[in-house]
């Protein structure tokens, strides 16, 4: 597996982190399909335009994005494009479950399920079995 600091390759794969091809291999061992950035979804921060690849998308239609550090912006571009999205099933997976900030007690799960997102925390980027056993739903 090749590294760089912020890329990591593996199986002809670039990856934008080491965490999301820790996920990647997680998919790969338990021989889960898988698209890595494979769609695109659109969402407005008011008064501009911006898009979102999703890191991966399973074949039952869970998006998932996996997460180490848990940004300001990223919290506020997850909650415009969940909101814009409804139609998708958007999960996140962190690495760790910090604190927001170093006086916050609200931890990233916390701020995930408030909003309406199922989460998992896995430091190994294991992702829970029924993510991607479980039928999409219509």
């Amino acid at each position: 597996m090749a590294r760089s600091r912020w890329k990591t390759e593996q199986d002809g794969i670039t990856y934008r982190s080491k965490f999301e091809a820790k996920v990647a291999k997680h998919l790969k061992d338990k021989k889960v399909k898988f698209g890595y950035e494979s769609e695109v979804l659109s969402y407005t921060i008011p008064e501009s335009k911006h898009r979102y690849t999703p890191d991966f998308t399973l074949p039952n239609g869970v998006v998932v994005e996996a997460k180490g550090r848990f940004t300001p912006a990223d919290r506020k571009k997850m909650s415009l494009v969940k909101e814009q999205n409804p139609d998708k099933d958007i999960r996140l997976i962190f690495m760790v479950d910090n604190t927001l900030t170093k006086v916050s007690k609200t931890k990233y799960s916390d701020w995930a399920t408030k909003r309406g997102f199922i989460c998992h925390v896995s430091r190994v980027g294991e992702i829970p079995k029924e993510w991607y056993d479980s039928k999409k739903e219509n």
